[in-house]
This record gives structure tokens, sequence and C-alpha cells, in this order.
């Protein structure tokens, strides 16, 4: 933190960043209206601690993947506009950790979500 950007704005600076990608990243929406439909699940089935702790780390690691990706590729594109196979392997390589928490996520829904459902 620095004397120029205080406490209270750097979180004012976050919450922008926030907005900004619910705003104009499709993957980033996607990945809100989920998460909405699972935490408004584990509300109805009564999800215990230790089950709410699991949704809302699986839940933080996909959106904060998504955004490091978004800030990777809107760096990428600032440093190099043009297509250079250096920018697309980063490209590509943020965009496979994104993809693999979020199949990681789908697995753990089940296993969180499958025993509830099939009881009821």
């Amino acid at each position: 933190m620095s004397l120029k950007n205080p406490l209270p704005k750097s979180f004012l600076y976050a919450f922008e960043g926030f907005k900004t990608a619910a705003r104009e990243e499709p993957n980033f929406r996607i990945h809100l209206s989920v998460a909405l439909l699972a935490l408004i699940l584990a509300v109805v089935l009564a999800f215990s601690l230790i089950e709410w702790l699991v949704l809302l780390f699986t839940i933080s690691l996909v959106l904060i993947l998504e955004l490091v990706n978004t800030s990777l590729e809107d760096i990428v594109n600032l440093v190099n506009p043009e297509t250079h196979p250096l920018a697309k392997k980063a490209k590509d390589v943020m965009a496979a950790a994104v993809l693999l928490s979020a199949i990681i996520s789908v697995i753990i829904g089940f296993v969180l979500f499958l025993p509830k459902l099939v009881l009821l």
C-alpha cells in the first residue's frame, strides 16, 4: 500500500475490477451465474460447515483464476498486440488453468450435491 492509494481506495479499485470483469467478460459472468446457483442450492440443501468451506473455496478458485486469466490476456495484448507464439502460449496455458479448475469444480460439485439430491 502506498501513500498515494490508502486502504479504502485499494478496496474501491478491487471492487471496480470485479465490476469490470462482470460487465465485460462473458466467461466470468457464466462462472458467477453457476456459482450463484450453487450457493442457492447449498442453502436449500442445508450444507454443513465443511461443505460450505469446500464449496466457497472451489468457487473462489475458479473466479480468481478467471480474473487472473483476464488480466494476463489484457497485459499480453497491451505488450504485444500482434499474434506471437509466446503470447499465444501464455494465453493458452492460462486458459487451460481456468478450464482445469472448472472441471475440478464440477467434480467437487457432484461430490457435494449428488448425495443430498439423491436423498430427496
